[in-house]
């Protein structure tokens, strides 16, 4: 299997301990995260040859994100060190009981942010790449590394490398620079060979309502309009959330090719959830592996829903999870005391 480049922000988060509140007492707690990263890691871990392209400060906060990369197994060759610039930022307050968790971000002209395209060489960082991954967090960020994002996907296509694309469509973000997303985010899902995407992202890129009753069936509509829309898009997934509680999530996931293909895993109740933060990403990585390792489609939706559902019990942005840990759980639910 070929090498996986994933594109995007390395991002800092800082959490206040626990359930407390925000600076509710002097202190935080730091972990690394950004979509993409949350995507190498994941992948990495389950084996897969992965690099990560990204512009970080060139201080120690910088240092510290890429030495966790490279903690867990993933290239950081191929990221660029800005001297002047400022690592992003975001402050997470975790929720409980009946109060939802809440994020602070503090990410405007970050080192990455403020990256053209022209910063990178894409020739040369993809070369031996099989896929490239991006999210639609990156163009959201200001008008240059919207430019830069699509300077990457526009090179994929051009040199027969695959492109997967998580939508993670954020209105704030695009509202604070005023960026055209349905624009831009309709040309990088017509790069796209898999998209994780559910209808919602798909409503904003095609301008066009679903309201089908059924949740399930409106997904269908849309990947069916996507499929229309998009002559390159193979595959789109996605999950079904059902929030309960801060801590008791409903969780589901929809696998449909253009082929015609449907899959769709059983749901799943997580319950005393620990962390949801990088969820999909986990979810997506899953999905990836399973495309790249030739599951059938029903075996890569549920290993991507299981490598999702994973992830809420573990703290941080990272799902640091093997193949076998997720095969296992799809095996068989057991929560005594593996010896």
């Amino acid at each position: 299997m070929g090498r996986i480049v994933c594109f995007g922000e390395l991002l800092l988060r800082l959490g206040a301990p626990g359930r407390e509140l925000l600076l509710q007492s002097p202190q935080l707690q730091v972990h690394v995260g950004g979509a993409e990263a949350n995507v190498a890691v994941s992948l990495s871990r389950f084996g897969h040859d992965v690099a990560m392209v990204s512009t970080v400060a060139g201080n120690a906060l910088g240092a510290h994100a890429l030495a966790e990369l490279r903690r867990h197994g993933v290239d950081t060759r191929g990221v660029r060190e800005d001297a002047e610039g400022r690592m992003g930022l975001y402050f997470l307050t975790t929720g409980a009981v009946q109060r939802a968790s809440e994020v602070v971000y503090d990410r405007a002209d970050s080192a990455f942010a403020n990256s053209t395209a022209a910063d990178y060489d894409w020739p040369a960082l993809l070369q031996g790449a099989q896929w490239l991954h991006l999210s639609g967090v990156s163009p959201a960020l200001g008008p240059d590394v919207a430019q830069a994002t699509l300077a990457a996907a526009r090179a994929a296509r051009a040199l027969g490398v695959r492109v997967s694309f998580d939508g993670n469509f954020r209105p704030k973000l695009w509202q604070r620079w005023g960026g055209d997303a349905q624009a831009i985010l309709h040309e990088l899902f017509a790069q796209a060979d898999l998209v994780l995407a559910d209808y919602r992202d798909i409503e904003v890129i095609l301008g066009q309502r679903f309201e089908q009753a059924d949740v399930v069936a409106r997904v269908e509509a849309a990947a069916a309009a996507a499929f229309d829309a998009f002559p390159q898009l193979q595959w789109l997934a996605c999950t079904q959330r059902q929030t309960l509680s801060v801590d008791h999530h409903a969780l589901g996931a929809l696998l449909l090719g253009r082929d015609g293909t449907r899959a769709q895993a059983p749901v799943r109740q997580l319950q005393g959830i620990v962390d949801r933060i990088g969820g999909g990403d986990a979810f997506a990585a899953g999905i990836l592996h399973g495309i790249l390792s030739a599951f059938d489609a029903d075996a890569t939706v549920r290993f991507g829903l299981a490598a999702g559902g994973l992830k809420h019990s573990i703290p941080g942005d990272f799902n640091p999870v093997s193949e076998a840990d997720v095969l296992a759980l799809m095996g068989e639910e057991r929560f005594d005391v593996r010896r």
